[in-house]
């Protein structure tokens, strides 16, 4: 069981890579470790362990897989079914976080191969740019927004309002490639399929805690939404907290670390209190372009050192997510778990165009909101 769960973490090779960016910029910088609690965003690192437990308790009652089975049977093209999975995708982000509803998506999509024959590899990218789209909706549809909407101050509903413009123009829009993209063609489905079963009882618990937990987020007591999840899925299923991938919770808690570290670099700590100087034009260009090398979560910690989380940031961050690969952690796990090598050079085919897109009607939609 020991090694069931620090597998995880042996493995994650992204953690890895933070692990060792944070030694090799201690080098440099005062080496203060009693100081580290103090840089982490404790309110993002609830959310997410809170989201992570009740996303498995879903995953684990087996509850999509046979919803999305029985679905797709009413599909009868492949631009249909195409158009079906990535708008699901892009509603399940908007509750489950983006790198969840992945979890959910990608693995059913790889299923539907062997039921339908359709093109993973394209279907599989086009479902990674939609979680993206689709998350940036509500405070709770990625980390970085998370983070965002615990400094913000405003009430869900409030923030939701803000990316509306954004998300409807970004996810109707690939609903609009969609349709250009994938082939009116006919799908025919296997006779034989394997019989799946479900569990009622822990989808039941499942939907009651998350409704639990979303109450305690909006009157700012989630620490106590936390420990009633943890305790109820241990008293209706143990192995949901067994099952989870915690290794992902301590990528987030290392990035905190990282950037606090990196701040204070000297190069940096001379350089980086100009941002709060910057036009609007340029906050928005280094939010997006900052995102593109160092992923939108992190980009988002550094920048709310110096700026306002404002409606500005959430548009630049969020939209950073599209174009080159480590724009969103969303976009590494999506590919990975294709299996497929040609996908990475392909998936910026498509997430490039997308990203001067979004940054085109991003910042129309800003200036009308003046």
């Amino acid at each position: 069981m020991l090694m069931h769960v620090l597998r995880p973490f042996l493995r994650d090779r992204f953690l890895h890579l933070l692990v060792i960016i944070g030694v090799a910029v201690s080098f440099f910088v005062p080496f203060t470790p009693a100081q580290w609690p103090q840089a982490i965003d404790w309110h993002t690192i609830i959310t997410l362990s809170g989201l992570m437990m009740l996303t498995k308790g879903v995953e684990l009652s087996g509850y999509f897989d046979v919803l999305g089975r029985r679905m797709v049977k009413g599909f009868a093209s492949e631009r249909q079914l195409a158009m079906f999975m990535v708008f699901g995708a892009a509603l399940l982000s908007t509750f489950l976080t983006n790198d969840v509803a992945l979890f959910i998506v990608v693995p059913l999509t790889i299923t539907l191969k062997k039921l339908c024959g359709i093109p993973v590899t394209r279907l599989i990218i086009f479902e990674a740019l939609a979680v993206n789209a689709g998350s940036l909706l509500t405070p709770i549809g990625n980390p970085q927004n998370i983070l965002l909407w615990g400094r913000s101050g405003l009430s869900f509903a409030a923030f939701i309002w803000q990316m509306l413009p954004l998300a409807a123009v970004l996810v109707i829009s690939l609903m609009v490639l969609c349709g250009f993209f994938f082939p009116a063609k006919p799908l025919r489905y296997q006779a034989r399929e394997q019989q799946h079963h479900w569990q009622p009882r822990l989808v039941w618990a499942s939907l009651v805690l998350y409704l639990v937990f979303l109450a305690a987020l909006e009157f700012h007591v989630e620490h106590w939404g936390l420990l009633l999840v943890a305790a109820g899925f241990l008293l209706v299923a143990r192995n949901v907290l067994l099952s989870i991938d915690w290794s992902l919770l301590l990528v987030f808690i290392v990035m905190f670390i990282d950037v606090h570290l990196l701040i204070q670099l000297p190069i940096l700590r001379e350089n980086l209190p100009g941002v709060a100087q910057l036009s609007s034009g340029g906050l928005f260009l280094l939010a997006v372009g900052l995102s593109q090398f160092i992923s939108n979560v992190p980009s988002t910690i550094l920048l709310l050192n110096y700026v306002q989380p404002s409606t500005l940031l959430a548009f630049a961050v969020n939209i950073g997510g599209f174009g080159l690969l480590p724009g969103s952690l969303a976009n590494l796990i999506a590919l990975r778990m294709a299996g497929d090598r040609r996908i990475w050079w392909r998936f910026h085919v498509w997430s490039l165009p997308l990203l001067a897109w979004g940054m085109l009607m991003g910042w129309g939609i800003l200036w009308l909101m003046r």
